[in-house]
């Protein structure tokens, strides 16, 4: 590499839970700096998760849902000779957590519920009972490695 690698910046824990992992998911959720309103949306989806579950708290279903959507292998193209060949890799512990952030988030907004705190409650719970769309797309990920195991030896 030419240049040197740039340096981890650290994240501050949210206000209200005190976790740096609702930070993060919360500057993935923001658009256009409004940092409040992402943190309103969220604590309003984990009041509405917490309201429809009496025997989990609206945090532990969140994290649940977080490690139900997270992917352990993913595909990548390679070109060997002529061809172009996805061979699955395993990924790296925070590159992960932010696939599976980006995923609730991206799913979360395509739903057709009113609010996108209502949106990202419904794909929260979703993911925590191992449904809805970002689930699925962890299990297109893995199955897309499994059908190209073959190809596993072209690995870097």
């Amino acid at each position: 590499m030419r240049r040197k690698t740039a340096k981890k910046r650290i994240t501050l824990p949210d206000p209200k839970f005190n976790e740096v992992l609702v930070t993060k998911f919360v500057n993935n959720m923001m658009m256009a700096g409004k940092k409040n309103v992402a943190y309103n949306i969220f604590y309003d989806a984990i009041e509405i998760v917490d309201s429809k579950n009496e025997e989990e708290s609206g945090l532990d279903i969140w994290k649940k849902a977080l490690t139900n959507v997270t992917p352990a292998v993913e595909v990548r193209s390679r070109r060997v000779g002529g061809a172009t060949f996805q061979i699955p890799q395993p990924i790296r512990e925070n590159r992960k957590m932010a696939m599976a952030m980006q995923w609730l988030i991206s799913y979360s907004r395509k739903r057709n519920e009113k609010t996108m705190s209502q949106r990202l409650a419904n794909e929260i719970m979703a993911a925590a009972r191992e449904e809805g769309a970002a689930f699925k797309k962890k299990e297109d990920t893995h199955r897309m490695a499994e059908a190209n195991r073959a190809f596993s030896h072209f690995r870097i």
